[in-house]
Order: C-alpha cells, then sequence, then structure tokens
C-alpha cells in the first residue's frame, strides 16, 4: 500500500466530516463569519502542530518561490472555503458536497497542464466517472 494512501482516506473522512458539522454549525450565521471561525481553528491547530513538532525549524529557509506558491495555495483554499460554506447555507449538504468534488477533475486536468504528469486513459475514464457522479448526485 502506498504511504500516502491512508493520509488521503482520512482526508476524505475528514472532509465529510467538515461538510456535514459546516451545515449544522452554520444554520442562522453568516457564511462568511462561519468562514472566518472555521478557518481561526485551522490556523491554531496548524501552527500548533507546527510548533509541537518542531517543523518551524526551516521557515526562515523558505524560498521567495515557495513563500509565492504558499500563499497562492491559501488565497485559493481561502476563495474556495468562502465559496463552499456560502453554497452549504443556500442548498443542501448532500447536491453541494459532490458538486464541491469536481474539484478532483479539475485537478486532473491542471496536473496534466501544469505539471506534465500523464493523461491516461485511466484518468480520462475516471475524471468522466466523477462527473457523471456529480451529474446524477447533484440533480
Amino acid at each position: 500500500m502506498p504511504t500516502w494512501l491512508p493520509y488521503a482516506l482520512l482526508s476524505a473522512a475528514f472532509a465529510a466530516l467538515t461538510a456535514v458539522l459546516a451545515k449544522i454549525g452554520i444554520k442562522g450565521v453568516d457564511s462568511d463569519l462561519a468562514t472566518a471561525v472555521r478557518t481561526t481553528v485551522v490556523l491554531l491547530l496548524a501552527w500548533g502542530l507546527a510548533l509541537g513538532r518542531g517543523a518551524t525549524a526551516g521557515l526562515s529557509d523558505l524560498s521567495g518561490r515557495t513563500w509565492l506558491f504558499l500563499t497562492l495555495s491559501g488565497l485559493a483554499t481561502g476563495a474556495s472555503w468562502l465559496c463552499y460554506f456560502r453554497a452549504l447555507q443556500l442548498g443542501p449538504v448532500s447536491r453541494v458536497a459532490p458538486v464541491d468534488k469536481l474539484s478532483v477533475v479539475l485537478v486532473l486536468i491542471l496536473s496534466v497542464l501544469l505539471l506534465g504528469e500523464p493523461l491516461t486513459w485511466r484518468v480520462g475514464l475516471g475524471a468522466a466517472l466523477v462527473v457523471a457522479g456529480v451529474v446524477v448526485l447533484a440533480n
């Protein structure tokens, strides 16, 4: 089993919990405020883990390129979370979450275009199946 697989499975499980818990917690709350609260919790957790594990030792060694791309990634994450929470506020989680998972297809496309990863028939078929699943679940 690849070493990354357990973490990816845990990520999926936590993402599922995130959607359901957020839908419960966002009731009667402005979606931007809810995102700010959640982001603060994530910020504290991430820095707590980094400090606790001694991972901050390399902070001063980060290159400008690394800072740039991590900052852009953070901005994309923030935009995603703001839109996701607004969608959760407006729609049922059972329909919002599958549409959000179209990110899988977009990642596959971007990985081919920007990272040069191979586009195999399996990747194409998997992407098509994800799209089909989203269409079925979101309607």
